[in-house]
């Protein structure tokens, strides 16, 4: 086992740019002393708690004395929440059009077909979905692959093609908010409504496919909505592993105010973006036409981050942190050490507490976040490939 590099860690980072809330970093340095800066905190939070909890209860205690909205009122609020719903569907519908004019194949790949479908997910929202299969032999496994923050599914159609070269069947979907489904662009309103999309989706992929094994597959944020979804036994019972890229397991704020605000601010305004966040982020792959690939592609969210989706990837973090010890599914987890984005060192604490009895890692020194998209894409990828090929034969044995 390659040894684990100590690399500095860009904080606050989302799974797919360094773009989680840099805001506060220089608080310290502000004119007012740390001291006091923290306890106008908790003067700030308090009045926060007052707002949501208080004034609510006051209204609904009054409700009958208050007279009643002037229909003229009414009539505005409800032509502007008509008009913000017509044009997140009118977003969705561009994406998704988007999404279904991606080249999943090419004139080569004859040996391959392919599908693209609509799953409807735990609340009911359209999440879009691709599928490639080998058009012939037997296969002998299928990948379900969770993509990481602000990108989609069609990103993996390299991925894809390598892997049903090896007659393995690969399903891939794109998360409330991405790609081709529906939600506002890059909007995530709870990664547990992901996690559970998610094993709705592998139940559904089993039962499509009786008697054949599954693995799930995630990059980044994806690798800690798999790693979540694959502690609960129901879910882990219907897997023979996991692999995870690059998982996004140790992820902190920028300053402890962060940390501390997030929760009331991700309720307060959900959907509002840190204008003054890094677009582009840091470099997540040495090759540079897979970053201008990325950062081009219209399905690519590269508006800064949104309140709720900061929220929810420090709380994901969070509770996998403290959760290594109740891993039990058997995983490959796959890290750069030059990468900024995740910690890598957070992978390899994940493999030495975890107390999985079938488990490797993989540390490739030098390498950056976007693993799949780096020059030695190909010979990752058969890492992968010669992983589940490894468990496979196990099962049998």
């Amino acid at each position: 086992m390659e040894a684990a590099a100590v690399v500095r860690v860009e904080e606050l980072t989302s799974g797919a740019s360094g773009r989680i809330i840099p805001v506060f970093r220089n608080l310290r340095q502000s004119i007012l002393s740390y001291e006091t800066f923290r306890k106008s905190l908790v003067l700030i939070y308090s009045f926060f708690v007052w707002i949501l909890i208080v004034l609510p209860r006051r209204h609904r205690f009054s409700s009958t004395a208050s007279p009643p909205s002037s229909p003229k009122a009414q009539s505005s609020s409800l032509r502007r929440r008509k008009f913000c719903i017509q044009r997140d569907e009118e977003d969705t519908m561009r994406r998704r059009a988007l999404a279904e004019a991606i080249e999943m194949v090419t004139e080569d790949d004859s040996g391959c077909k392919w599908t693209t479908s609509l799953f409807f997910g735990v609340k009911r929202n359209a999440l879009f979905c691709r599928s490639w299969f080998p058009v012939s032999g037997e296969v002998k496994g299928i990948l379900i692959i969770i993509h990481g923050l602000n990108e989609h599914s069609g990103r993996y159609s390299h991925f894809a093609k390598q892997l049903i070269s090896c007659n393995f069947g690969v399903y891939a979907m794109d998360w409330i908010g991405h790609g081709g489904s529906d939600g506002l662009h890059g909007y995530v309103p709870s990664l547990d409504h992901v996690v559970a999309d998610t094993a709705a989706f592998l139940e559904k992929v089993r039962l499509d496919n009786p008697g054949v094994p599954c693995f799930l597959f995630g990059h980044s944020t994806g690798g800690a909505v798999v790693l979540k979804a694959a502690s609960y036994p129901h879910v882990e019972e219907m897997l023979e592993g996991i692999i995870l890229t690059s998982p996004a397991l140790r992820v902190k704020p920028a300053h402890p105010i962060v940390g501390a605000v997030a929760p009331i601010f991700s309720m307060v305004v959900p959907r509002f973006q840190f204008k003054g966040a890094n677009k582009r982020g840091i470099p997540v792959s040495r090759d540079p036409a897979a970053l201008l690939a990325k950062y081009s592609d219209p399905l690519v969210y590269t508006g800064p981050i949104r309140v709720r989706t900061g929220h929810e990837i420090l709380r994901i973090t969070s509770y996998l942190k403290r959760n290594f010890q109740s891993i039990t599914v058997p995983f490959f987890v796959l890290h750069g050490t030059a990468d900024r984005v995740t910690d890598p060192l957070a992978s390899q604490d994940l493999y030495n507490e975890a107390p999985s009895k079938f488990k490797d890692i993989k540390l490739y020194e030098g390498f950056l976040h976007d693993l799949l998209f780096e020059p030695e894409r190909e010979e990752i990828a058969q890492d992968i490939i010669d992983w589940m090929e490894k468990r496979l034969t196990a099962l049998l044995s």
